[in-house]
């Protein structure tokens, strides 16, 4: 009988929009607005590709590690050598590399980045501020519901705050209110029991049935309306009207990472690098252990940097939202 550690390890981080998000999809569309923004095909719920977050990841962390030839496709460039494809780089091991050498080397990453599903939208109400979701949207996160009648019929909603009337609006739907419902997560899994805004927020959601849910996102997003300024005249350009949409703030989104760190099984991981760097007190926790302290240095710098189209408007950021969820997947194999 013998012990051989697994690789595999899945993180499940909630992010919070502290601005409006707008991941475009690449292009004008005739409809409400001109420039929508990503949406997944089977339910047309906004979400953010996990392209776009370890796009934005890889980028910021190359930065904070002073690799920064290492973001980006690694193309050699005009004063750009591109990847450097050492064993020894934070970036190129984690997020992959390629290497347009004779030899056309390349690597995959470790680390993949999953989209990042709405969890919870912010709507008004006549009682305020409220954040609608579905019972599987919350549950496959691992939050429960308790007092939850059955079945869910397809017109009520159900509160989690003391509410008497036989109604509630959501934006511009009415529909009926039932009765209180009670809502935790699981064994504290996201380190948010003791969170005072989860606990603000734990008692503003109201849980809509699936039906109705991309209905009330979709008509509430948020839609802004720009021009083109004319640079001579200094003035709103002719025809140059344009809208667009994006998330709003405060939305909260829940998104999968999975280390698949097979160049360890190669015996060709370099973990732990002993370095000094002069972004170190920006690294802080981030120090090079393993491949997430290299993706979550990228991705807390998206609360700075943001991480979409629209950034110098005020759009993009996002911040990590209580401690991510970790499971392991097969702590031993034993054969």
């Amino acid at each position: 009988m013998s012990t051989e550690a697994l690789q595999y390890q899945r993180l499940t981080y909630l992010f919070m929009c502290t601005d409006p998000v707008h991941v475009g999809t690449g292009g004008y569309r005739l409809g409400r607005v001109d420039n929508s923004i990503a949406r997944e095909p089977g339910t047309k719920v906004p979400k953010i590709p996990g392209t776009s977050l370890h796009g934005a990841a890889r980028s910021y962390a190359a930065s904070l590690y002073e690799k920064p030839s290492c973001a980006g496709q690694g193309q050699p460039e005009e004063n750009r050598p591109g990847h450097c494809g050492d064993k020894g780089c934070p970036i190129c091991y984690t997020f992959g590399y390629t290497r347009n050498n004779s030899e056309q080397e390349a690597y995959s990453g470790v680390v993949n980045v999953y989209d990042a599903h709405l969890l919870l939208f912010p709507v008004h109400s006549m009682v305020g501020p409220v954040w609608i979701t579905t019972c599987s949207r919350f549950q496959v996160f691992g939050f429960t519901i308790n007092n939850l009648p059955e079945p869910f019929e397809p017109d009520i909603v159900f509160p989690t705050f003391n509410y008497t009337e036989r109604v509630l609006n959501l934006g511009w739907l009415v529909l009926r209110a039932g009765n209180k419902i009670e809502t935790e997560s699981c064994d504290d899994v996201f380190g948010l029991n003791a969170d005072n805004q989860w606990q603000q927020l734990q008692s503003r959601i109201v849980l809509v049935p699936e039906t109705l849910f991309s209905h009330l996102v979709n008509t509430n997003l948020e839609v802004r309306t720009s021009v083109a300024i004319d640079p001579e005249r200094g003035a709103a350009e002719d025809k140059a009207l344009f809208t667009y949409e994006a998330l709003p703030r405060t939305a909260i989104l829940a998104a999968d990472v999975v280390v698949d760190d097979y160049r360890k099984a190669e015996n060709e991981r370099p973990f732990p690098v002993k370095a000094t760097y002069k972004n170190s007190a920006l690294l802080g926790k981030h120090q090079w252990n393993n491949p997430f302290d290299v993706l979550d240095s990228g991705l807390c710098l998206i609360e700075w940097l943001g991480v979409g189209g629209m950034g110098t408007r005020g759009f993009g950021r996002l911040s990590i939202w209580g401690t991510p969820k970790e499971i392991s997947f097969g702590e031993e194999v034993v054969s």
